[in-house]
């Protein structure tokens, strides 16, 4: 099987997937627990000031019988008093030397940074996660978010981590702003080692129609919390992919944000991380999702010849670029498998009222409808729609144009294939 040792800024893991900073790494008990069940390594939840937390405290978005493609918290850090999480961050880790374990850290002045650090050390974190990322309760005393929407303030207290400390510093970033890269590269100057993103993103889950209450509900009010889970997937890989393809940011990634398999995280990796972290997902279904994933991945790399966990770092990153560069005379078309097809005419509905009206009713009668491949854009839409797998695939067309970009098109008079007709 492929080797997938994660080194992400010197914190070295027996694979990339690590516990986020959350509920699930609450205590020694918890994330001994992780261990035992394969988790490579683990980001103890947030420790400063000991909070007293709300209730209630999660929220969630379910879609077609999903446990929670969305998820929403207003949980701060920890509760828990501070000498009772060094004491366990310690049996911890002589418990489990070859595993990770970061301490996440939030405080507000010089001198607390300079403990914290020295505490975590001392019980023997093997590197800090700087969280400026949280998006509620703690921006309002100008830490979490506060700090990560800033990028002076960024560089100014990863500078002071930096002089604090003697293990690898990560620096959390914050979703909860314009363009990520000004903040990696706050984060880099101030001397990070790396960072870990995304934090969760500022929400609100709903509201409770009855009371007309924000959802979660704490006695007849609520507040904006932070969103998380399946949902945000797509808006973590942007950030991430958008860090790694620029060549001025220089440091190792931790990715975060919605993986609930192999393939989310095969997918985060690919884009330039280095180990992954997991919360949502081990709070809906636990810490044994970790196998399918560690299985998963192992025969992934194996599949596409790789022998270890690096050679897939970044490796999606060369392709992924800006629209003015994408190759306008590059066609494909739908095409629905007939034997596989059930005749439930989603694809037509979808086509017709969303799309560009090229799917038909057959003209024989039959279940199968037809596709007017004259007028198929390749948009795509017709097989999201399909609830059957591997029914509608699109299909590369031969047009006969050479490639060009519509920055080519405008720099030197590209040729580009002709539009297709409109409705």
């Amino acid at each position: 099987m492929a080797d997938l040792t994660s080194n992400t800024a010197g914190i070295i893991s027996p694979n990339p997937f690590w516990l986020a900073s959350a509920p699930p790494a609450n205590s020694g008990d918890q994330v001994q627990r992780a261990f035992d069940a394969g988790w490579g390594g683990a980001v103890w939840k947030t420790l400063g000031t000991p909070i007293q937390n709300v209730s209630s405290r999660f929220g969630a978005i379910r879609w077609r019988g999903n446990n929670g493609v969305g998820f929403n918290n207003i949980e701060l850090i920890t509760d828990r008093p501070l000498e009772v999480n060094f004491r366990e961050i310690y049996e911890t880790k002589k418990k489990y030397p070859k595993h990770a374990i970061i301490a996440s850290l939030m405080v507000e002045t010089r001198e607390e940074w300079r403990e914290m650090i020295k505490r975590s050390e001392d019980a023997g974190a093997d590197g800090l996660e700087l969280n400026f990322g949280c998006p509620h309760g703690m921006c309002e005393r100008g830490m979490g978010s506060a700090v990560g929407q800033e990028p002076k303030v960024n560089e100014r207290i990863t500078s002071w981590a930096k002089e604090f400390a003697n293990i690898p510093v990560l620096v959390k970033l914050t979703p909860n702003v314009g363009d990520i890269l000004p903040h990696g590269l706050a984060a880099q100057a101030g001397g990070a080692d790396g960072v870990s993103l995304i934090n969760t993103i500022k929400s609100i889950i709903g509201v409770d129609l009855d009371n007309l209450v924000p959802q979660p509900v704490v006695g007849n009010q609520s507040t904006n919390g932070g969103y998380c889970g399946a949902a945000v997937r797509p808006i973590a890989l942007h950030m991430v992919a958008a860090l790694s393809r620029d060549p001025r940011f220089q440091i190792p990634i931790s990715g975060i944000g919605g993986i609930t398999n192999w393939r989310d995280a095969a997918e985060f990796i690919a884009l330039g991380s280095s180990s992954v972290q997991v919360c949502t997902e081990v709070m809906l279904r636990g810490y044994r999702i970790v196998e399918d994933m560690i299985e998963g991945l192992e025969q992934y790399l194996a599949s596409q010849g790789m022998s270890r966990l690096d050679q897939l770092v970044g490796a999606a990153v060369p392709r992924y670029t800006e629209w003015g560069h994408l190759d306008l005379n590059y066609e494909s078309i739908a095409k629905i498998n007939a034997d596989a097809c059930i005749g439930c005419q989603l694809c037509m509905v979808a086509c017709h009222d969303g799309a560009h009206q090229c799917i038909h009713p057959n003209p024989d009668g039959t279940r199968v409808p037809v596709i007017d491949e004259s007028e198929c854009v390749g948009c795509n839409l017709c097989q999201i729609v399909c609830p059957v797998p591997d029914c509608i695939s699109m299909v590369e067309v031969d047009n006969g144009y050479t490639p060009a970009t519509w920055n080519q098109h405008v720099s030197d008079g590209a040729t580009l294939r002709p539009k297709k007709g409109a409705h």
